[in-house]
């Protein structure tokens, strides 16, 4: 196996991650659990190719294919499988991420039209929820929390108490920059507070490795870094763009996607204008952005 194939990592005997590296850009994690009788998958990928992978590990386990799938949010890397586990699986999602997906459309399209995306489709849940609901594996209880406006406005973590293992989605990318251009800077503050209260012992990220609890610390200490940067920047008249390009990263410059900064500077001067979370931004102008201090160019889909 070399670094850059998809595994799959047996967390328990009954709940399983798989993993893309490098969990940047379009390569996003997903994972599923299962009683041998039913099977719940939480959330797909951004090509067919890459779902049908999906497919084949979660076949590999020997667990059946699933009766529930939850998406975490509704960007396409998450979302765009959907299809080819419904309609034999039930998809479950927050309301404002079946809105955002079918408002959204093939948004990876328009970003990155040279990926080779496949056959996929876009679909909106067929069952939706407001604050949590508890679906249920065979005995094994998994509870799908919104934890509020975070990296997008329909968020979910899915959280199973019987093995303190925690889908956080993309409320944390373990190893690579926090994102939340079409969320909230404070709502995911108070998300990861929430995340905390929970107990988890293994944290299943959205992106990058599976982790533990300590990944809600570095994620809080970058979103701190940006609120205080968009603060004195803001008070200084500079547009984010300038704020970021004048910003010393320190040591989050080693982190990849660190373009991310000036989108997330965005999202934060929207909120210190009194936008309402999730409100006020223009999520491709957050794009051109970061594609221009990607130097000039958008950042590459590693799908």
């Amino acid at each position: 196996m070399t670094a850059e194939e998809p595994y799959t990592v047996e967390i328990a005997s009954d709940v399983y991650a798989y993993v893309q590296p490098d969990g940047g850009w379009c390569l996003n994690n997903s994972g599923f659990v299962s009683d041998g009788t039913s099977t719940l998958l939480v959330d797909t990928a951004a090509t067919e190719r890459r779902t049908r992978a999906l497919g084949a590990a979660l076949d590999a386990t020997g667990v059946p294919r699933p009766r529930l799938l939850v998406n975490t949010h509704h960007h396409g890397d998450h979302t765009y499988g959907n299809g080819f586990f419904t309609p034999a699986a039930t998809l479950v999602s927050h309301s404002a991420c079946r809105r955002e997906a079918l408002a959204s459309g093939q948004h990876l399209h328009l970003l990155w039209p040279q990926t080779d995306y496949g056959d996929v489709s876009i679909q909106g849940a067929d069952l939706t929820y407001e604050d949590r609901v508890t679906l249920h594996v065979g005995d094994i209880e998994a509870q799908v929390i919104h934890p509020g406006v975070s990296h997008t406005v329909g968020d979910s973590v899915v959280w199973l108490p019987h093995r303190r293992v925690l889908f956080a989605g993309d409320l944390v990318f373990e190893g690579g920059t926090p994102f939340f251009l079409m969320g909230s800077l404070s709502g995911s503050l108070r998300a990861l507070a929430l995340l905390r209260e929970l107990g988890a012992e293994t944290v299943v990220p959205g992106h990058g490795p599976v982790t533990d609890p300590s990944a809600f610390d570095r994620a809080e200490r970058y979103m701190r870094f940006v609120a205080e940067v968009a603060e004195k920047s803001h008070a200084a008249g500079l547009t984010p763009l300038e704020a970021a390009r004048k910003t010393d990263l320190g040591e989050y410059a080693a982190l990849p996607e660190s373009e991310r900064l000036v989108a997330n500077l965005r999202r934060a001067y929207a909120e210190l204008d009194g936008e309402p979370e999730g409100e006020g931004v223009d999520p491709f102008a957050g794009f051109m952005d970061m594609a221009t201090l990607n130097g000039g160019e958008m950042m590459t889909c590693h799908a």
